[in-house]
């Protein structure tokens, strides 16, 4: 058995009834921005797994070939699966009202989850679907429960269950304790954590593209101030030498 992503705090009632859910612990992302093979691996797999139903419609890919060292060539080979021209938007294949038919609510778009719900948040709800009958999808989810989104990562995580144990302090009500796989995937545990952690890191890049350019540029400021720190204190032992 392991236990969920993030030690589950979830009440549940007796054998049969519903399960009532509290907020969960997040993992740690630990993605970076920075590793450009990792943000390759995510926008193939953003674009095989999720822009099915969910757009980024704040991101150009001619703007993504250029951030993550894409040829046109490659741009349009592993990515351009429902844009045209390279300067199209990451629009999504799916039509909004057959979405909100079938799932009860169109799919949201993407650009800023990673700003709005945080990586840690992302990391975490992609790793937490387990089996659940009652739901229209098969399957509900730790962070957030009663979710319209089917586990689009099954084949590669496999198919996890609930585990609950009898709660101490209610009796004849029980806890869930954790997650265990019920059938493996294609990827073993720790390969699909990178998967997960390269669709977050993606997830994070297209929610502020500029943090790139930001943070190097930050980096140059900060060593020009030390410099000029360093300048500026030798200047003045120089002018206040001969006073007393």
């Amino acid at each position: 058995m392991r236990a969920g992503p993030g030690l589950l705090v979830v009440a549940a009632l007796a054998a049969g009834a519903a399960h009532a859910q509290h907020e969960a612990e997040l993992d740690h992302a630990n993605n970076n921005v920075a590793n450009t093979q990792s943000l390759q691996r995510g926008a193939r797999y953003f674009v095989n797994y999720c822009l099915g139903c969910h757009s980024a419609q704040y991101v150009r890919y001619n703007r993504l070939a250029e951030d993550l060292q894409l040829t046109e060539d490659q741009l349009l080979e592993n990515l351009m699966f429902t844009g045209e021209r390279p300067f199209d938007t990451m629009s999504v294949a799916m039509d909004s009202n057959d979405a909100a038919r079938w799932f009860g609510t169109a799919p949201p778009d993407l650009s800023l989850i990673a700003r709005s719900r945080g990586v840690d948040y992302l990391y975490t709800f992609l790793q937490s679907f387990y089996v659940d009958e009652s739901s229209p999808t098969g399957v509900d989810n730790v962070v957030l429960e009663g979710t319209a989104m089917p586990h689009v990562l099954w084949e590669l995580q496999g198919i996890q269950e609930a585990v609950y144990e009898p709660d101490s302090e209610r009796e004849g009500e029980e806890i869930m304790v954790g997650l265990e796989l019920a059938s493996p995937g294609a990827f073993s545990e720790e390969e699909f954590d990178e998967v997960v952690r390269d669709i977050v890191n993606f997830l994070d890049y297209i929610a502020e593209p500029i943090q790139l350019k930001r943070q190097s540029l930050g980096i140059r400021v900060i060593a020009f101030l030390l410099v000029l720190l360093l300048i500026s204190y030798m200047l003045k032992r120089e002018i206040w030498k001969d006073v007393e």
